[in-house]
């Protein structure tokens, strides 16, 4: 066990060290070559910042990971590296959703390719043998077959990857709910010794640290390395992340014993990203407005209107995403799956209830402002 644990702090810390030479590098390259997300009026920054901070997320990742697996294999399986088939189509995956989401903060694409790509990544994972097979007794359903799985595997990767993406609005919150989710599932894979994994996400948590430094300090004493991650991070957060929920949800004895709570785990991970989505829709369905439209309606939005500052609305979905983590985990020897779903929407639905009453009380508008034209 201590030998897994300094593989897995050994990742985070090259991949940390990596992301702190590399960010300010890109930085200067933004600033070069113009490379910037610029204000409107359904975004909350002021100035323009460079965008491209997600394009150290995986080079980071992989290079950490690669030499801590290389160490971690030389010194415990007889220096033989196994790869599973579904690895291999997870990294061409990944690489399409990352390459799209690079090309899309250089030169911008249209949200259909963008969406395009996402689905035929998605629908890569289910075509090598991972996917959703089982509810786990959610709504009373547990084993499901390849046909219902695969398309509900796609729908939930697109999902994700979507969510994170349109969650990225101030600093630090897309980086910091991904960072709590990471470590969520880094304690559940351990939990299960799969110390692989453990490493890749360690891996993605350093530069992920990294990241976070320069977005929420970088403009602090007059620094001006301030960073977003555009959508080559987000995007590339939220299929990483969706991928982690559909490896760690899928009952497969030859990985991983059978835990009823897998899923429960993995989604109440993501809880925040998945509840502000479906407020997002449901609210733009209400008021026959389009689904994939541009609105100021997001949770952080949200808590600005009622008075808080960004980095007051930061902690406080961040102590919100933690509270539904260690709420779950208590609850889910007490009470069945379903009934802790039912208990989650409630108190979203009273959070912003009473976040509506606040906004009211300033003679701030609470529900829908169209900005797609801004």
């Amino acid at each position: 066990m201590n030998q897994y644990i300094l593989y897995i702090i050994g990742s985070f810390v090259v991949s940390m060290v990596c992301g702190f030479l590399a960010i300010p590098q890109v930085v200067r390259f933004c600033k070069k070559k113009e490379l910037y997300d610029r204000p409107s009026m359904r975004k909350v920054h002021k100035c323009s910042v460079p965008r491209l901070g997600g394009i150290c997320f995986i080079p980071s990742m992989l290079l950490s990971s690669i030499l801590m697996i290389a160490v971690f294999n030389q010194n415990v399986v007889n220096n033989e590296i196994t790869v599973s088939i579904w690895s291999i189509y997870f990294f061409v995956s990944l690489m399409l959703v990352y390459g799209v989401g690079l090309v899309d903060d250089i030169v911008s694409l249209g949200p259909k390719t963008k969406f395009a790509v996402q689905i035929l990544a998605a629908a890569l994972l289910p075509a090598s043998g991972l996917y959703i097979n089982n509810m786990y007794g959610f709504l009373g359903i547990y084993e499901i077959p390849y046909y219902i799985g695969a398309p509900l595997t796609v729908f939930a990767l697109v999902f994700i990857d979507n969510a994170m993406n349109l969650i990225d609005g101030i600093d630090g919150l897309s980086g910091g709910l991904s960072l709590i989710a990471l470590a969520g599932f880094l304690m559940c894979f351990a939990r299960e010794s799969v110390w692989t994994y453990c490493i890749l996400i360690a891996g993605l948590m350093g530069v992920l640290v990294a990241f976070l430094y320069f977005n929420i300090m970088g403009d602090k004493g007059g620094k001006q390395q301030k960073i977003f991650m555009g959508d080559s991070g987000s995007l590339t957060l939220g299929f990483i992340l969706g991928f982690l929920l559909v490896k760690f949800s899928m009952d497969n004895p030859s990985v991983m014993p059978f835990r009823k709570d897998s899923l429960m785990l993995s989604c109440t991970l993501l809880t925040i990203p998945i509840f502000d989505v479906c407020r997002i829709v449901i609210v733009r369905l209400l008021h026959r407005k389009p689904i994939f439209g541009a609105d100021k309606n997001h949770i952080h939005h949200k808590l600005m209107r009622a008075g808080m500052s960004q980095h007051q609305a930061l902690c406080t979905i961040l102590a919100l995403a933690v509270f539904y983590i260690v709420f779950n985990y208590l609850m889910f020897d007490l009470m069945y799956y379903s009934s802790i779903v039912l208990l989650d929407i409630l108190v979203w639905l009273i959070f912003h209830a009473c976040l509506n009453v606040v906004i009211k009380k300033r003679g701030q508008e609470v529900f829908f402002k169209d900005v797609s034209n801004g």
